[in-house]
């Protein structure tokens, strides 16, 4: 029987190193206490005898890394999580969202587009969705896979659904999805305006001008340091008077961009006002 805190700390610096070095994936700066269970939950599910056969794993086969990867990155979400926030996104910031001739939104850390799919259909409640374009990215090529497919399962439905009413969708949610077994596909006319690619927020550079960021509960899992570069990187890629919009136990407060943003509402929401 593998024992608790299999790994030690010192080991985990070894292990990060060597995928850095070896593929130019960069975790070090993920928060320790988040590596450490993820890392912890993959030795027994994969049952790895010790931190050298983990090692080894990781050296000697790329397909173990790519599984690593997906474990360490992905984020469990779920269609208009947070039903409040996206009340606030269709109520104050699509307004003013809409008064541009195209709209350009970036989800960083997308994960399997739950977030996407939700905000095309605000867009298309909205009638904004034929002038938007929404990037979807994620460091994890897998979720994106899941993203790309726009299926489900019809298990989750119901809370998507209950979600979506709270947010104050007035439609009836099944108009969005075709249900099949076990599975509901999302309409594809949702995609339309979909860009999904990954892209990593530790090494990647801006590649857009955007009016509205959304980052939300992937920044808990990073330390301070690489906090404040991808805040840089988000103020570097959003318009003046643009929106930036993080989960719901994330700010911006303590950063180095505090002082271009001011807070909208309660939602996590700020907005550029100039760079000082």
């Amino acid at each position: 029987m593998l024992g608790h805190n299999i790994i030690k700390d010192e080991e985990i610096d070894i292990l990060l190193e060597d995928i850095y070095q070896r593929y130019g994936y960069d975790f070090i700066q993920y928060s320790r206490a988040s590596i450490k269970r993820r890392i912890n939950r993959i030795m027994t599910n994969d049952r790895f005898a010790s931190f050298a056969e983990l090692r080894f794993a990781l050296k000697d086969d790329p397909q173990f890394l790519q599984h690593f990867v997906e474990e360490i990155t992905v984020n469990l979400t779920e269609m208009f999580r947070d039903p409040m926030f996206f009340r606030q996104l269709r109520e104050e910031i699509l307004p003013q969202l809409g008064t541009y001739p195209l709209i350009r939104i970036w989800i960083a850390g997308c994960s399997s587009g739950e977030e996407a799919y939700s905000l095309a259909i605000l867009l298309k409640e909205a009638n904004l969705h034929h002038k938007s374009l929404i990037y979807a990215t994620d460091i994890n090529p897998r979720v994106l896979e899941i993203a790309r497919k726009g299926v489900y399962p019809l298990s989750q439905i119901k809370s998507f659904s209950e979600n979506y009413i709270e947010s104050g969708g007035k439609q009836d949610f099944s108009n969005y999805y075709t249900a099949n077994y076990e599975w509901a596909k999302f309409n594809p006319e949702l995609k339309q305006k979909m860009i999904l690619s990954t892209h990593n927020l530790v090494s990647d550079t801006s590649f857009n001008s955007f009016q509205l960021i959304l980052c939300r509960n992937v920044l808990i899992y990073f330390n301070k340091d690489l906090q404040d570069r991808v805040f840089k990187l988000f103020d570097a890629s959003l318009e003046n008077f643009g929106y930036l919009a993080l989960g719901s136990k994330e700010t911006i407060r303590f950063s180095s961009i505090q002082q271009n943003f001011t807070a909208i509402g309660d939602q996590k929401i700020w907005k550029k006002l100039y760079p000082q």
